[in-house]
């Protein structure tokens, strides 16, 4: 088998651009390390660099020989993060992007036992309904809810349970109106809800024979919050797109009718996203497991846009 040190010795003096700055940063005499890529080169059959009195210069194959020896190394440095990371105490600060309706409910539970347990690591809990990009804004994890294939394929999905929403309004609200048969006969009714960047409310809704109906409405009130504005539709302020458990009570007692029964929102489901480049942090790692351990078990608030 081939001396993997010998892709490590090659990486080192393209990087550092030469034989005597890759020796000294090595701590390996330059003769001895000229001769190992010359022996390397002999034994591939291939010259990988130039050498002149200028310096050094990769020849065509010698450049792409250099990027699988970076590939190398990384997986390499991966590995061993993998083995380090498993043994360490986790510790460190985790920072977390969490919908407000979970982190005022199930995180708001969970989350003293797992410091308890964890001493040494601290959590920096972002209460958002927005959908936070976790790379650009420095998010170890974020806890979601979105619909299939909703996520950026460079991250980690780890799904936790289905989620559902209704569309809700109090009766009092809908005996104004003449009864709806068509997500288009809502036009003229108020709207309560999260608005997007056109500042209007975007809703989606599959009906009968296939059919689906992007619903676009001014709100008569924007907002996130959802114990807002289910205050709100009781009080017969407008329509709203509620979670399923968030209003069944009031739904089976009638203070509130499901609007167009036989049309309904995308399913989504309660996932756990976090980027994976080089491993999990030890206190990354133990922090994913215990959420899954923990907001697998219980309903949750569905379509929170974090």
């Amino acid at each position: 088998m081939q001396d993997l040190n010998d892709l490590y010795f090659f990486a080192n003096v393209v990087q550092q651009g030469g034989f005597t700055a890759a020796g000294r940063s090595l701590g390996i005499p330059k003769s001895r390390l000229s001769r190992r890529i010359s022996e390397l080169e002999i034994r591939l059959g291939a010259r990988l660099l130039q050498r002149n009195t200028r310096g050094i210069s990769l020849t065509d194959l010698g450049s792409r020989y250099y990027l699988h020896c970076q590939e190398v190394i990384a997986a390499a440095e991966a590995a061993e993060l993998a083995v380090t990371s498993s043994l360490a105490e986790p510790s460190g600060t985790v920072r977390v992007s969490c919908a407000v309706a979970i982190a005022q409910s199930e995180m708001a539970f969970a989350l003293p036992s797992f410091l308890l347990r964890y001493p040494k690591v601290n959590i920096d809990l972002l209460f958002t309904n927005r959908r936070i990009n976790l790379l650009e804004e420095g998010v170890d994890v974020a806890v979601r809810v979105r619909t299939t294939d909703d996520e950026d394929p460079n991250l980690a999905t780890r799904r936790l349970r289905a989620a559902s929403a209704v569309l809700v309004a109090a009766p009092e609200l809908m005996a104004r109106y003449p009864a709806p048969k068509h997500p288009r006969d809502l036009a003229k009714l108020p709207f309560l809800g999260a608005t997007e960047h056109d500042r209007r409310i975007h809703l989606i809704l599959d009906g009968p024979d296939k059919e689906r109906y992007e619903l676009v409405a001014e709100p008569r009130l924007a907002v996130e919050d959802f114990a807002l504005r289910k205050r709100a539709a009781l009080s017969s302020l407008g329509l709203t797109m509620l979670p399923t458990d968030y209003c069944s009570e009031e739904v089976e007692s009638g203070q509130l009718v499901h609007v167009l029964p036989g049309w309904t929102m995308p399913s989504g489901h309660l996932q756990i996203v976090y980027p994976t480049q080089r491993g999990l942090l030890p206190a990354v790692r133990v922090f994913v497991d215990f959420l899954i351990e923990q907001l697998s078990k219980e309903q949750i608030f569905p379509n929170c846009k974090n």
